[in-house]
């Protein structure tokens, strides 16, 4: 096994495109990356859910923001908004929403979430 391992997102082994979705998945020994772009105007509940099937979300993301700006409602109560620069974790059981005019770009380090994100 080599001592580094890299990949460009812009040749992903797997793209999936629910509405206003682009998952751009990349596969490095023994772990799974993936990069989120969500379009303005996109929102879990009515671009993903019909993909996903569940009430709400139930990946368990951790990532990095890159490029604008997602708001966070958790079951649980709690509620979030992620700017560039943000590190987060979104635990199951949510619903997220771009906020404004820019496309969100977060790249994603959960494995599963990076899998099975927006999956039919």
């Amino acid at each position: 096994m080599a001592g580094v391992e890299t990949r460009d997102f812009d040749s992903p082994d797997e793209t999936r495109t629910p509405d206003k979705t682009r998952v751009e998945v990349v596969r490095m020994t023994g772990t799974t990356a993936a990069r989120f772009t969500f379009e303005p105007g996109w929102r879990w509940s009515e671009c993903v859910k019909p993909v996903a099937g569940t009430d709400s979300c139930q990946a368990r993301h951790v990532g990095v923001v890159h490029a604008g700006r997602l708001g966070i409602q958790h079951e649980d109560g709690t509620e979030a908004e992620l700017g560039p620069g943000d590190a987060y974790v979104i635990e199951p059981g949510h619903d997220a929403w771009v906020i404004g005019d820019e496309r969100f770009v977060g790249f994603e380090f959960e494995p599963r979430a990076a899998e099975e994100y927006a999956r039919g």
